[in-house]
């Protein structure tokens, strides 16, 4: 090996708010054939010692090599980052104007970052054994939990992991060890990856025409890039598009990425492409132990697993021989991530697909605005899914006015009279609310004193089960008192409806039939939204009501009812994009009734049952609603058709953010910005929120290059402010809320 020569340089990504690279002398002795961009560098940063990323060995740093500190350590042998994957965390960092070190944090799992070896762990494997094989389901009658795990391991000849078993079945550990005593089942570990194709795979279903042309359309793409929309309406059969995409990948020796909006879709969507694909898969969200998410990382870097499903996160999951990444649901606001690294991980996939030279796959019954943007202009080919596949027909939608009514626990009589019906004939409903908890507000009907957040501009929400006041916006909580804290009246009530107090009245009007309520509360147990899922599939909640958990991608065969309680709450909404996501939610909503043989219908309750967005919505559809809504984007400068950023600065004094903001923009005005115009600063729509105060500065410009050229010269400038000393600011390029 040969020795380092004085002069090399390392330029090392660390995880810090700086932005760019840092340089550091070689560790002594090193050879210089190990110092390969993408390895894990141990590096002294002011007191501390940290892990970073090298990015590359140079002659040359802007600071004399004898101020240089020593890197400590090299932790890799073999780079674990590669190219592609250096380029894009550069690339990233420059379009959303964050600190290269904490860029390249978020593409490593948490055991990497802490410097634990890059080395696949020992993993336990369960089996069946040959006795097990041998048992039916029926001689379990009694264990439903057993029967339904033997039948798992019984078409799982190369055994299931902890974490795919964890997946469907949270205590599933008890029916093991019960299967295990019998002499059916049995552990064993495994240091190689398991990468055999199940000899059980299911069969191929048949696709219809539209579903064929669209897998031949992507199928001949594949080995080169290429941007798809894949537009089809809900219950189309969207997934077996996907599936034999994938298979035709897999076949080629290519590995396929596929990104879900939330955790709660992931474990369907594995069971299912298993099932169908009898492939390893590798799994990545953020409900995984630091174990199980290094383990899914590294399968899918060597190659082991053909196919890798996960969250926003998985976006940057290195693959070794890359074949497509598949969005489905592109256009959901979880896509977005808010805090710290503001990427959004379907603009990632597709710079990422670009650079890989692969196709990518936009799936979604209601395809966002920036992706219709796209599609009209060429970039991005279309394949419609016109109908539902199969036999089953798009439900009938109305609305419901609500005016003069008497309600129920905020149901109608028409809606429970429909509820009524769909239950007699042996269906379930489907409610959906996106406001959990029993009442939004807690009022003093005697005085007027309403609970408000001590940190936010918000009303505190009552939650009845716990006897709890809660702020939705900072998390912070107080018991219930039964007594104003202004007159100390007993006559305290709670205003409006969440999912707690509906689900209340729908068990007090239907006591017979049993009901899931399904949001952030009910499923914070590890394991608690699977099983709600598993006993809707299996018939035994007859009603489900929910958030917009329930709302995404789910399959109810039986749901021959869906009813939206609340179709106001998108109609006056102070973000431009507020029209566009309640369309999507209704149309989400609506798609989960009437997927089967048996008609669907849809109810949406409304106190503006004319309001002409809804009525284009209900009455031309969701493409039509698009094309009105892009034509006033386009007359009011609104992306897609202008681009923005989104300068934001909180503080604890109320001043404070507006004066830094005001000094931020005799910056840019000083430095001259062509093409951008900057509006504000304002007061955040919530000014107050976890006792910070909020103001934003919006900057806008028609062209891309315009706004990045401001945001490269203006951003630095900033940090030395006197008065963003006293704030915490950042930047969100292509911001999706306003708030």
């Amino acid at each position: 090996m040969n020795p380092v020569p004085a002069a090399l340089i390392l330029q090392v990504a660390v995880p810090s708010p700086l932005h760019g690279s840092l340089d550091y002398l070689p560790p002594p002795h090193c050879p210089s054939d190990t110092l390969r961009p993408g390895i894990r560098v141990q590096v002294p940063f002011g007191k501390r010692k940290v892990i970073g990323v090298l990015i590359q060995a140079t002659d040359q740093s802007r600071i004399a090599s004898q101020r240089l500190r020593p890197a400590l350590s090299l932790l890799d042998q073999e780079p674990l980052l590669s190219k592609d994957l250096l380029d894009l965390s550069v690339w990233a960092s420059r379009y959303y104007h964050h600190p290269l070190g904490e860029v390249i944090a978020a593409l490593l799992p948490a055991a990497l970052r802490s410097g634990q070896p890059a080395r696949l762990p020992g993993m336990q494997v369960w089996k069946i054994t040959a006795a097990g094989q041998g048992i039916s389901s029926a001689e379990l009658k009694r264990a439903p939990r057993q029967a339904a795990l033997l039948k798992r391991l019984q078409v799982a000849p190369i055994g299931l992991r902890n974490d795919e078993l964890a997946e469907d079945e949270a205590a599933w550990r008890p029916a093991m060890r019960a299967l295990v005593d019998k002499g059916w089942a049995e552990c064993q570990t495994q240091t190689a990856a398991r990468a055999t194709p199940s000899a059980c795979a299911q069969a191929d279903i048949t696709l219809n025409a539209a579903q064929h042309s669209a897998v031949t359309a992507v199928g001949n793409a594949l080995g080169r890039f290429e941007s798809f929309l894949l537009d089809g309406v809900t219950g189309s059969g969207k997934t077996e598009v996907y599936l034999e995409i994938i298979r035709q990948v897999i076949a080629g020796g290519r590995q396929a990425l596929v990104l879900v909006p939330e955790i709660g879709l992931t474990p369907q969507l594995v069971s299912r492409f298993a099932e169908r694909l009898g492939h390893a898969l590798a799994v990545m969200h953020s409900g995984l132990t630091d174990s199980e998410r290094l383990q899914s990382w590294l399968l899918a870097r060597n190659g082991l697993a053909p196919i890798v499903i996960g969250t926003r996160s998985a976006v940057f999951t290195p693959l070794h021989k890359p074949g497509i990444i598949i969005i489905d649901e592109e256009h959901d606001l979880s896509f977005k991530q808010q805090e710290g690294f503001r990427y959004h991980a379907r603009d990632i996939a597709v710079w990422r697909a670009r650079q890989l030279g692969i196709p990518i796959v936009l799936g979604s019954a209601t395809p966002s605005f920036e992706t219709l943007f796209n599609a009209e202009r060429g970039r991005y080919q279309r394949l419609a899914l016109p109908a539902r596949a199969g036999d089953a027909k798009a439900p009938r939608l109305r609305t419901v006015d609500m005016r003069h009514q008497k309600l129920t626990g905020n149901l109608s009589p028409q809606l429970l009279q429909a509820i009524g019906q769909h239950l007699t004939q042996g269906n379930q409903v489907l409610l959906f609310l996106n406001r959990r908890g029993y009442a939004p507000t807690l009022l003093c009907h005697d005085c007027g004193w309403v609970a408000q957040c001590r940190r936010c501009d918000a009303h505190l929400t009552y939650h009845h089960g716990q006897r709890l006041l809660r702020c939705h916006h900072c998390g912070a909580e107080q018991p219930m008192n039964d007594h104003c804290p202004t007159c100390n009246s007993t006559e305290l009530r709670p205003l409006g409806h969440g999912t707690e107090r509906v689900e209340q009245a729908l068990r007090e009007h239907f006591p017979h039939y049993s009901c899931a309520r399904i949001d952030r509360d009910s499923t914070r147990r590890k394991g608690s939204l699977q099983q709600l899922l598993s006993d809707t599939h299996s018939g035994h909640h007859r009603i489900l009501l929910g958030t917009q958990m329930l709302a995404k991608g789910h399959h109810f065969p039986n749901v021959t009812l869906a009813a939206i309680l609340d179709g106001d709450q998108g109609l006056f909404g102070v973000d431009f994009r507020a029209g566009e996501r309640m369309a999507q939610l209704i149309t989400q909503v609506a798609g989960r009734a009437g997927r089967a043989t048996q008609p669907g219908e849809v109810l949406i309750q409304t106190h503006h049952p004319d309001h002409p967005l809804l009525r284009t919505l209900l009455i031309e559809g969701y493409q039509r609603f698009a094309a009105a809504a892009l034509a006033e984007r386009r007359e009011a400068e609104l992306p897609p058709y202008v681009n923005l950023a989104l300068l934001r600065a909180e503080a604890t004094a109320a001043d404070a953010p507006n004066r830094f903001l005001s000094e931020a923009v005799s910056l840019a005005n000083e430095l001259g910005a062509p093409g951008v115009s900057l509006l504000g600063p304002i007061p955040s729509p919530m000014e107050r929120r976890a006792g910070r105060y909020r103001s934003q500065l919006l900057i806008q410009a028609a062209q891309r290059a315009d706004l990045h050229r401001l945001l490269d010269a203006w951003l630095p400038t900033l940090g030395p402010l006197p008065s963003g000393r006293k704030v915490r600011w950042a930047i969100d390029v292509d911001p999706m809320e306003m708030v």
